[in-house]
C-alpha cells in the first residue's frame, strides 16, 4: 500500500539493560550473574536489573525486599549515575557521526532521523547495524534496534529481538506487523489500558483497527485519536533534537511509612524546595501541579490541579501540593511523596499536519 504522507527512515536505539550492563563490563565477576542497581538499602527501589536478574521476576521499580524475595541470589550494586551519564555520551558520539537528528529519550535509549545522513548511506538497517557495532567496540555494551518508517513503529519493533538485535519494518510490512502485534506490544500502552482494552474485546492491532475512532474516543478520551492512527502507521511526530520536558518533578521513598498528614508537611517542603530549584536552574515554570503518593502496598495515587498563572517558587507550589494532599483521606500508611509541575511555560502549540498530503511509493530502500 501507499501512505498519504511522507516517509522518514527511522531508527530507535535501546542499549540493553544499560546501568547493570556497565557494572558487569566494569566490574568482570559480576558477569553472568543476576545483579541489581539500587535497591540494597532497607527501603530502596531497583533502578535496572540485568537479564540474569530479569529471569527471577526482577525489575526496575520494585522493591529491594521483593527483588531479593524473588532472586535470593540477587547481587545489588550501588548505581554510579556519572559513570552511565559518561558513557551515554560515548555512545551519543557514535549517533552524531550519522545525523544530527538524535532525540534522547534517556541516558540508555534515542530516536535517530536518518533519512538523510552524515554518512550517504540509503540503508536505515545496515546504518543501525554499523551503530550497534561500533557501540560494542568502544563500550563494550550491547544495544538493540528498531528501524522503521515512524518513531512509534522503531520504538516497538526494537524491543522485538532484545538482547543485542534488530528488527526492520518496511513500508510494505508496516500494516500488516501492526495488525498481527500484540496490544500489550504497543509503546505507550500500560497495564491498566491494556487491561481495558480485553474488557473491550481488543487483543490485537487488528481488533483496535477495527474499532471506530468514536469508539476509542469514548472508551479512551485523548488517546482514542491515537490508537486510531498508529494502528493505521500513522504517527507525524518528528525527531526532536532538544526535547522539551513536559513536566518537571522531585520525589522521596521514606525509610519508615508515614501514617499522618502531619507527618508528611516537612517532606514535602523539602521536596518542593528541590523542585524549585530544578525549576530555576531550567529557568521553567508551570502551571499544573500533581501531587504523587505511593502507599505501603505500593498502590499508587496522583491528584493535581491546574492554576489560572504560572508558578516556580517553593511556597506557591507547597501551598497547592499542601490543598491537595488534604483533599481527601489517606489509603493507607505512604512510602513515598512527588510533586510534579506539568503544562510549562515551554510548551509550545502543536502543528496540525496540513490536510494537503504527499503521496510516497513503496521503493523506498530500508
Amino acid at each position: 500500500m501507499d501512505f498519504d504522507f511522507p516517509l522518514r527512515k527511522i531508527i530507535h536505539v535501546d542499549m540493553d539493560a544499560f546501568y547493570a550492563s556497565v557494572e558487569q563490563h566494569d566490574n568482570p565477576e559480576l558477569k553472568g550473574k543476576p545483579i541489581a542497581v539500587g535497591g540494597g538499602s532497607k527501603r530502596g527501589v531497583v533502578s535496572a536489573a540485568s537479564y540474569e536478574a530479569r529471569k527471577f521476576g526482577v525489575r526496575s521499580a520494585m522493591a529491594g525486599s521483593i527483588a531479593a524475595r524473588n532472586c535470593p541470589e540477587l547481587i545489588f550494586v550501588k548505581p554510579r549515575f556519572d559513570r552511565y551519564k559518561e558513557v551515554s555520551n560515548q555512545i551519543r558520539g557514535i549517533f552524531f557521526e550519522y545525523t544530527d537528528l538524535v532525540e534522547p529519550l534517556s541516558l540508555d535509549e534515542a530516536y535517530l532521523d536518518v533519512t538523510e545522513n552524515k554518512k550517504g548511506n540509503p540503508s536505515a538497517t545496515l546504518i543501525a547495524r554499523e551503530i550497534r557495532q561500533k557501540i560494542f567496540d568502544k563500550t563494550g555494551l550491547t544495544a538493540s534496534a528498531g528501524i522503521s518508517i515512524n518513531k512509534f513503529i522503531a520504538k516497538v519493533a526494537s524491543d522485538y529481538n532484545k538482547p543485542n538485535g534488530q528488527k526492520t519494518v518496511n513500508p510494505e510490512e508496516v500494516i500488516g506487523f501492526l495488525e498481527n502485534l500484540d496490544i500489550r506490544k504497543f509503546y505507550g500502552v500500560g497495564k491498566v489500558t491494556a487491561e481495558k482494552m480485553y474488557r473491550l474485546g481488543i487483543f490485537t492491532g487488528k481488533d483496535l483497527k477495527e474499532k471506530p475512532v468514536d469508539f476509542l474516543d469514548r472508551h479512551f478520551g485523548k488517546s482514542g485519536g491515537h490508537y486510531f492512527n498508529v494502528v493505521r502507521g500513522i504517527h507525524l511526530s518528528s525527531v526532536k533534537p532538544h526535547r522539551i520536558p513536559k513536566s518537571v518533578g522531585a520525589e522521596r521513598t521514606f525509610f519508615e511509612n508515614l501514617s499522618s498528614e502531619i507527618f508528611m508537611l516537612e517532606k514535602l517542603e523539602n521536596i518542593a524546595g528541590e523542585l524549585e530549584r530544578r525549576l530555576q536552574k531550567s529557568k521553567i515554570a508551570g502551571k499544573t501541579v500533581t501531587l504523587k503518593i505511593k502507599y505501603s502496598d505500593f498502590t499508587l495515587q496522583t491528584r493535581s490541579k491546574t492554576l489560572p498563572y504560572f508558578i516556580a517558587s517553593k511556597d506557591l507550589i507547597l501551598e497547592t501540593a499542601k490543598e491537595l494532599l488534604y483533599q481527601s483521606s489517606l489509603e493507607n500508611s505512604v512510602r513515598l511523596l512527588g510533586i510534579s509541575l506539568a503544562n510549562l511555560n515551554t510548551e509550545k502549540e502543536k502543528e496540525r499536519p496540513k490536510k494537503e498530503s504527499v503521496l510516497v511509493q513503496l521503493k523506498f530502500d530500508f
